[in-house]
């Protein structure tokens, strides 16, 4: 388990995983007064929230699936990324995907929050590359779109 330094300027508990199988630590919205999302329209939601995550660590912000199928609203940029040298505080862009407004009241649970080990890459120029079972094949290659 990795330990991340976190300082938390909302009023709302720290993040924490629901069961002992979860993979990711809900967010919660930090605001003052209920806010109203009409259809299609998005806002960049506070959570008070400040990490430090260690090298080669990211956090990653991904939509709450309970949120998504019955209120229609998501998370754009998904999922967003929180590099480890950000120390910005950690806002959920959530957009209105459905027909009516919807409304998020203060303390919400708006977005999960999963912390991923990540490698970086040296990319090297080549002339060719390799062939592949799949080769160039892109977007509906099997039929199945």
């Amino acid at each position: 388990m990795v330990q991340i330094p976190i300082i938390n300027h909302s009023n709302n508990a720290l993040p924490a995983y629901a069961t002992t199988g979860s993979s990711g630590m809900d967010l919660r919205a930090f605001i003052n007064a209920p806010v109203t999302l009409g259809s299609l329209e998005r806002f960049l939601v506070p959570t008070g929230l400040f990490i430090e995550l260690p090298q080669g660590y990211e956090a990653q912000v991904r939509p709450r699936s309970g949120l998504a199928v019955k209120q229609g609203l998501t998370c754009l940029n998904s999922p967003g990324t929180v590099d480890s040298d950000y120390r910005g505080e950690i806002k959920i862009l959530l957009v209105n995907l459905g027909k009516e407004a919807q409304v998020i009241h203060p303390g919400d649970r708006i977005a999960q929050m999963v912390i991923q080990r990540v490698v970086q890459a040296e990319l090297v120029l080549v002339q060719q590359l390799n062939d592949s079972e799949r080769g160039t094949g892109g977007f509906g290659h099997t039929g199945l779109l």
